[in-house]
């Protein structure tokens, strides 16, 4: 998707030096991407103690890395 964008420069260059990313583009999409990270980690974080699971953690990160082989 294509959209012009009025982002300001310092913010740009700030995030260009901090990073070494030098693909703008590719510099704007993982910020979004951690952005939607941390909103998606943030809602599962305000969820804890309202459902109830089945399964323990340590259970759940077993089955997590069985997954990954």
């Amino acid at each position: 998707m294509r959209a012009t964008l009025n982002i300001p420069d310092t913010l740009i260059n700030d995030l260009i030096v901090e990073t070494g990313e030098k693909n703008k583009t590719r510099l704007i999409k993982t910020a979004l991407e951690e952005m939607l990270r941390a909103v998606r980690r943030k809602k599962l974080i305000n969820l804890c103690g309202k459902i109830d699971l089945d399964i323990t953690v340590e259970e759940l990160i077993k089955e997590r890395e069985q997954d990954m082989i």
